[in-house]
C-alpha cells in the first residue's frame, strides 16, 4: 500500500475510486523527476494537519474575535502559526488566512489601493505573475498597471528603468517579485525607488520565501511594506497564502482579507501552515534551503555545458529558465517530450518571447522537490544530462527508451514517499540524517 496521507485505509473503504487515483498519484510522483518549480513534497505532519478534524470547524474572523462559538482550538493554531511567521521572518504582523497567493495579492492591493490607482510591477513576459497586472486578471482590470522588464543583454532587472518608469507613472504601489525570474532581486533598490516617488513597496515572495526562511536568499521583510507569499513551493507547506506587513498596515491588511475578500479561513490549512512554519524554523531547514540553491546552480551549469542556453546565464534560487532555441522545440513540445521520458516540468515564456505563453520558447525547471526527496546537488548534473538527452530524443526512439530507463533508475533512489510503507523520505540535510521529523 502506498502512503497517501494520514488515513488511507478509511479512504480505501469509503471511496475506493478516489483512493485508487491518489495511490496512482503517489506512484506518479515516485516514478518521475519532479521538476515543476511550484511543487514540493510536504511532511507527514503537514499532511496530517491538512487532513485533520479542523476541516470541520468554521472560524470566520480572527483569534479572540470569531463570529461563531467553539473556536478556541483554531485560535491556538492560528496564533501559533502567525507567531512562528513573525519570529522566522522578523515581521511586525502576519496573516495566514489567505486561501492562495493570488488572494494574498488581492488583499494586499485592497489594503493600500483604490480602484484605478497606478501600480508598477514586473511584466508577465519578463517573469512576472498574472496578479502583477495581466489584463486577463483582476489586477489588470481593477488597477492601472505599468510594467518593467529585463535588459536584453543580461536578462536582469534594470533598476534605472524601474526608477525612470516610477518617476514617469508615479505609482501608488511598486511590486517586486516574480514567478519565473531566476536571479536575486535588489530589495533595497526597490525600497529606494518607492521612497523617491512616495509609493508603497509590496514584495511577492511566493517563489523565494522558503529560501529566505533558510537564510539562502536575502529577506525582503526589512524593506517592504507588505510581503505576500504562497505557503508551498520551497517553504514546503500546504496549498495556501500568507501576508506579512508593517504594524502600520496591520489593520488594513486584516480587514482586506476578512471581510474584504473572503469569509472563514480553512482552519485545517491554518494548522498545516503552522506546522510548516515550525519545520522551517528548525536548523536543518537551512541546510535544505542552501542545498536547493546549490542544486539549482549545478543544474543550470549542466544544461549550459550541454548546449542549452540558460536565461540570465544561471540562477540564484530554486528555478532555472532554459531557452529551447537550439533544440528546435517549442516549450509545449518540450514539456510533452520530457514527460514522455519521466521528467516533469512546465513550458514557460522567456524574456522577449515571440510565442504565446501556452506555446512558449522555454521551460522552467525547479529543484526544490527532488532536493526534499534527498537528491544531493551533484546529482543534478546527471539530471541536466537526462533533460538534454530527453529533449533531443524523438518520441518512441531507442534513445527515448534509454533516457526513460535512466530516469527510472535514478528516481528509484529518491522517491518522495516510500511505497508499501507509511514512512516519509527525509529532506536533504547536511549529512542526510539531521531532519528530526522524518526518518527512512
Amino acid at each position: 500500500m502506498a502512503f497517501i496521507g494520514p488515513d488511507v485505509k478509511s479512504l480505501e473503504h469509503g471511496d475506493p475510486e478516489v483512493a485508487a487515483a491518489l495511490i496512482d498519484e503517489v506512484r506518479r510522483q515516485n516514478s518521475r523527476l519532479q521538476l515543476v518549480a511550484s511543487e514540493n513534497f510536504v511532511s507527514p505532519a503537514v499532511l496530517a494537519a491538512a487532513g485533520s478534524v479542523l476541516m470541520n470547524k468554521f472560524a470566520e474572523g480572527y483569534p479572540g474575535a470569531r463570529y461563531c462559538g467553539g473556536c478556541e482550538h483554531v485560535d491556538i493554531v492560528e496564533s501559533l502559526g502567525a507567531a512562528r511567521a513573525r519570529a522566522l521572518f522578523g515581521a511586525d504582523h502576519a496573516n495566514l488566512q489567505p486561501h492562495s497567493g493570488s488572494q494574498a495579492n488581492m488583499a494586499a492591493y485592497l489594503a493600500v489601493l483604490e480602484q484605478g490607482d497606478p501600480v508598477l510591477a514586473m511584466d508577465l513576459a519578463a517573469g512576472g505573475h498574472l496578479t502583477h497586472g495581466a489584463q486577463i486578471n483582476f489586477s489588470g482590470r481593477w488597477y492601472d498597471f505599468s510594467s518593467y522588464g529585463v535588459r536584453r543583454d543580461t536578462e536582469l532587472v534594470d533598476y534605472d528603468e524601474v526608477r525612470d518608469l516610477a518617476l514617469r507613472t508615479r505609482p501608488r504601489l511598486i511590486v517586486a517579485g516574480a514567478t519565473a525570474y531566476p536571479r536575486r532581486l535588489d530589495f533595497e533598490a526597490f525600497r529606494s525607488i518607492a521612497d523617491e516617488v512616495g509609493a508603497y513597496l509590496l514584495v511577492d515572495a511566493a517563489h523565494i520565501l522558503g529560501l529566505v526562511a533558510g537564510g539562502a536568499y536575502p529577506s525582503p521583510v526589512p524593506f517592504a511594506d507588505i510581503v505576500t507569499s504562497t505557503t508551498y513551493k520551497v517553504l514546503r507547506g500546504p496549498r495556501g497564502g500568507m501576508i506579512m506587513c508593517t504594524e502600520a498596515l496591520r489593520k488594513a491588511v486584516d480587514r482586506a482579507v476578512f471581510p474584504g475578500i473572503q469569509g472563514g479561513p480553512h482552519s485545517n490549512m491554518l494548522a498545516a501552515k503552522a506546522v510548516a512554519l515550525g519545520e522551517a524554523s528548525q536548523p536543518a531547514f537551512s541546510d535544505y534551503a542552501h542545498g536547493v540553491v546549490a542544486a539549482g546552480g549545478v543544474l543550470a551549469d549542466g544544461l549550459a555545458d550541454r548546449g542549452l542556453r540558460v536565461v540570465s546565464g544561471g540562477t540564484d534560487c530554486h528555478l532555472v529558465l532554459a531557452d529551447l532555441g537550439t533544440t528546435g522545440l517549442t516549450g509545449r513540445e518540450a514539456e510533452l517530450r520530457l514527460e514522455s521520458v519521466g521528467i516533469v516540468c512546465n513550458k514557460n515564456a522567456i524574456p522577449f518571447d515571440t510565442r504565446p505563453p501556452l506555446v512558449a520558447s522555454g521551460i522552467r525547471l525547479g529543484v526544490a522537490a527532488m532536493t526534499t526527496a534527498g537528491m544531493p546537488p551533484e546529482v543534478f548534473d546527471v539530471v541536466a544530462d537526462l533533460i538534454v538527452r530527453g529533449l533531443r530524443a524523438e518520441a518512441g526512439s531507442a534513445e527515448a527508451g534509454r533516457v526513460s530507463a535512466a530516469v527510472r533508475e535514478l528516481i528509484a533512489g529518491y522517491p518522495g514517499y516510500l511505497q508499501g510503507t507509511d514512512e516519509f523520505v527525509p529532506p536533504l540535510a547536511a549529512d542526510h540524517k539531521e531532519m528530526e521529523w522524518a526518518t527512512r
